[in-house]
Formats: structure tokens, sequence, C-alpha cells
């Protein structure tokens, strides 16, 4: 697990589903089922702002009886995003994913957004690792591998 997660950025598509401070709730739920995506990144220019989950939607939104048609985004968007550096390792970004009770963590060199990790992406990336672990010790004890 000391994998950083550039391995598992590499692996997944570079598309970032991402939506201006400008657009009501509406519209970026609307991108969200589109891209049948759990979270926009939200972008002030090209700085990133916030992001918008589901989470934030039931809570925010619906919880706070706000209208998603005029609702701005940056009203009830996450503002203070927890971001992480592309050598963070898988095993930290679990952590973190169970700390913080997050889903989804933005990638971030520098002051550049370079991608987004879910708990989805690790999840299939720990289970890949462990399917072929297994493969390979079911080939050694076969003595199918060569040492």
């Amino acid at each position: 697990m000391n994998t950083s997660i550039t391995t598992i950025l590499a692996g997944k598509s570079r598309a970032l589903h991402a939506v201006p401070t400008s657009v009501t709730v509406l519209e970026a739920v609307q991108k969200m089922n589109q891209h049948k995506v759990g979270a926009v990144l939200v972008m002030n220019g090209g700085k990133l702002a916030g992001i918008f989950t589901e989470r934030d939607v039931m809570t925010r939104v619906i919880a706070a009886n706000c209208d998603p048609k005029t609702t701005p985004i940056a009203q009830v968007m996450s503002a203070d995003v927890l971001t992480i550096p592309p050598a963070t390792t898988v095993q930290q970004v679990m952590d973190i994913f169970a700390d913080k009770r997050c889903r989804h963590l933005p990638v971030m060199q520098g002051d550049e957004l370079v991608g987004l990790i879910s708990i989805g992406d690790v999840s299939r990336w720990v289970a890949n690792a462990h399917r072929a672990e297994a493969e390979s010790l079911r080939q050694y004890i076969a003595g199918e591998l060569s040492t």
C-alpha cells in the first residue's frame, strides 16, 4: 500500500468534471448525472474553489429546503477542500477517507489540479492488487512460477 496515487491516476480517465462557481445546484447535479459521477469540482477561473458532492446535495440542499434551480453552487459547495499531492500513498489516502469521512480528494501539484481520487478508485485498485497477489501465490504453490 506504499504505492503512490499517481499509479491510480495513470490508470483512469484524465477527465475532470468541473463547474464554474456561477452555476446553480441544478446545473451541477445535471452534470454529475450526465457523467455518472458523485462529485464535481467547483472552479473559479482556473483555481479550485470547492467540491460539490452527492452528500452536499442531501445535507445542504434537500435538508435545508433550498431550491436547486435558484441556489448558487458557491453557496452550498464544500469550500475548505482537503487536497493531496501526487506522492500520497494509497494507504495514506485510505486513512484520510476513513478519518475525514470523505469520498473524493482533489490531487494538486502545487497550485495545479492534476486529478481527482475517489474511494471507488482506491477500492478497485486494492481489489486488483489483491487479485494479482492471490494469483501469484496460486502460481507459486502450483509450481507454475519460477523463483
